[in-house]
């Protein structure tokens, strides 16, 4: 008597069936199929033995099955994105959860550069100078209202320029007679000393530092042959055409300060009232 070959679950004769070996038992192909195929995350059918099958995270899928959720695109042997558990193709990806460059409106696809800016994105080539026209990428930009400059162009077109130099003004400066300077080029129009942050005075709209002002312009005083500037609440006197400092302002004699007393010419001198009676 010949030797049984059954089905190792159904127990029924295979002899002249078609079968599968799995762990060293034979099996009739509804028996396997029942047992050992995987279900369908689609269609909840089983995925029989000749059957391409397609699984992506632990889902089981027919090859027929494996579609996009939104235009039913076969996904088998395209790329494709998984949202909240539905498999989406790229495009449609793309057209519903990824963003639109606001230059070109076209969408800018997962994975390519792109630069973000106040909730508006755009191509990485998109994103350019309104000036120069050419694309900013991850350098210094100005926006100025709905446009955009490099940093080049917004100081060539807006910055103010040094009245001296006539170069832009990046930022900081000194303001003279309304007119824009770097500090650098404020200077002393005699000895070229920076004013900025210093006490300076003018003559004819040219800035002078105090000394330069006082050695150049100012009147002496007879006492001390030193400059009358008036700066600083610094008081004086003048006579006939003569001018003294307000401490220097005493009797050629006795040194008496003549500060709003009574007081005789002599020549260059000048006297107090005691030393004139006594000539």
């Amino acid at each position: 008597m010949a030797d049984r070959f059954d089905c190792d679950n159904c127990k029924e004769s295979l002899y002249g069936r078609k079968y599968i070996q799995s762990d060293d038992s034979p099996y009739c192909i509804p028996c396997y199929d029942s047992l050992f195929s995987n279900t369908c995350d689609e269609c909840k059918e089983l995925i029989g033995h000749d059957a391409r099958e397609l699984f992506y995270e632990d889902r089981h899928y027919h090859e027929h099955c494996f579609r996009c959720f939104r235009c039913d695109r076969s996904l088998a042997d395209e790329p494709f994105t998984s949202q909240d558990d539905a498999l989406l193709c790229n495009d449609c990806y793309c057209n519903e959860f990824s963003s639109k460059c606001v230059a070109c409106d076209k969408i800018v696809m997962p994975g390519t550069r792109k630069l973000e800016y106040a909730g508006s994105t755009w191509h990485e080539g998109c994103f350019i100078c309104h000036s120069c026209e050419q694309p900013i990428g991850s350098k210094s930009f100005i926006p100025d209202k709905d446009e955009h400059y490099c940093v080049p162009c917004y100081e060539d077109k807006f910055a103010p320029r040094c009245t001296r130099c006539k170069k832009t003004l990046a930022k900081g400066g000194v303001t003279y007679r309304d007119e824009p300077w770097h500090k650098e080029c404020f200077v002393c129009t005699s000895c070229k000393t920076q004013l900025a942050g210093q006490h300076f005075t003018s003559r004819e709209d040219s800035p002078y530092c105090l000394k330069c002002f006082g050695s150049l312009y100012a009147k002496k005083c007879e006492a001390c042959n030193k400059p009358i500037t008036g700066f600083g609440g610094g008081k004086y006197i003048s006579f006939e055409e003569r001018q003294w400092h307000q401490p220097c302002f005493t009797c050629s004699q006795c040194s008496v300060s003549l500060v709003g007393a009574g007081f005789f010419p002599d020549g260059d001198r000048i006297l107090c009232r005691d030393c004139h009676s006594s000539l």
